[in-house]
């Protein structure tokens, strides 16, 4: 059933209510058509209690908007939701239409750091998220009495010399939820191994962002992208308005999956309680959980990114035998939760469910 407005509804009660279901929740289709946005695909998802996000087709099937009852989850940059024909992929260019967004996927065979790799020049954290979905299908239907919605398409990653790698990604939320559940199928439809390095670039932002937003994540100890290991909690679990200069952190957690092996990690904004956001995943799937830490003023972001790989150039990940790959038909499947909390119980909830774990020194 629909919980929606204090209730569950049944299908025959809402429909009985409304003459289409866009009165309550859906999908709508439209194209952006300014600047260097001008032709980009967008699929806008409504769930019917404030949750509304935005898929980007022409960006990798990345979700470039996304709020609750007009409060925005995530951080977007100054770039806008760039088209793909503007991506520049040598050195720090993929920057130029990094829009930030709920979500960013780096990767599918490099992350990270610019430079060489076996003669290759590669750019910063990939390609994907600069290239056009095909197949793609957003519609929603009732499911007994419940109202599913999904956008889902195919994006590879190829050229005409070298392994093809498809990433088949299916969004989906249903009326009356406060998440999104990203569904990624990574196939090697080539002939030969490829390197395959993968990182979910998750950007929250204000307002959810503040002086009084604390990190929860059952962390056991964590370190700089340096490796210099990090004994001072407060400096990756709580944050600060924006400073003039703030120099951006990245920090790798060693985190704890509970029970059923997961991973469940969450901002909640003490000043504007009940409101927090969080993302849960399954720890063999994503074995590294970074966390971008961006306070300067315009650039406001905490982004948690679970990765497959650490964030280093290639060639560096190859040399220290760490570089994984994906062998000709090899399938990897991959999943994620986003959601949003908007209730005192939602937050202790959230507080409930997150292990702690006794930091190491």
């Amino acid at each position: 059933m629909s919980h929606l407005f204090g209730r569950n509804w049944t299908r025959r009660e809402l429909m009985a209510r409304v003459g289409n279901i866009s009165q309550l929740g859906g999908i709508r289709n439209f194209t952006l058509n300014d600047g260097n946005e001008n032709g980009v695909r967008a699929v806008e998802v409504r769930s019917g209690t404030g949750f509304r996000f935005v898929v980007l087709p022409d960006r990798g099937m990345d979700i470039s908007e996304a709020d609750h009852a007009g409060r925005s989850l995530c951080w977007r940059s100054s770039t806008g939701d760039v088209a793909p024909a503007f991506f520049e992929p040598t050195g720090r260019g993929w920057l130029r239409g990094f829009f930030g967004g709920l979500l960013t996927t780096c990767g599918l065979t490099y992350v990270g750091p610019s430079g060489m790799d076996e003669g290759e020049t590669l750019g910063q954290h990939g390609r994907i998220t600069y290239i056009p979905a095909r197949n793609v299908q957003a519609d929603g239907e009732w499911q007994g009495d419940e109202y599913v919605m999904w956008v889902q398409g195919k994006v590879s990653e190829t050229t005409s010399v070298t392994p093809k790698l498809t990433m088949a990604r299916k969004i989906s939320t249903r009326l009356g939820a406060n998440s999104v559940t990203v569904e990624d199928t990574i196939e090697n439809e080539g002939h030969t191994s490829s390197p395959f390095m993968m990182l979910y670039h998750l950007n929250f932002g204000f307002p959810l962002l503040s002086g009084d937003t604390l990190l929860l994540s059952p962390t056991k100890s964590v370190v700089t992208v340096g490796r210099q290991k990090v004994a001072q909690p407060d400096l990756y679990r709580r944050f600060q308005d924006p400073m003039p200069g703030f120099q951006e952190l990245v920090f790798r957690h060693e985190v704890v999956p509970d029970v059923n092996g997961y991973v469940t990690a969450a901002l909640i904004n003490k000043g504007l309680v009940p409101f927090g956001a969080y993302v849960r995943y399954r720890w063999k799937e994503l074995p590294h959980f970074w966390e971008w830490k961006m306070l300067a003023q315009g650039v406001y972001t905490v982004a948690l990114e679970p990765a497959n790989c650490w964030i280093e150039p290639r060639a560096e990940a190859r040399q220290r035998g760490k570089l994984k790959f994906l062998e000709p038909g090899q399938i990897i499947r991959q999943h994620l939760e986003i959601g949003v909390c908007t209730s005192k119980e939602g937050v202790e909830g959230l507080e409930k469910t997150i292990p702690s774990v006794d930091v190491e020194p």
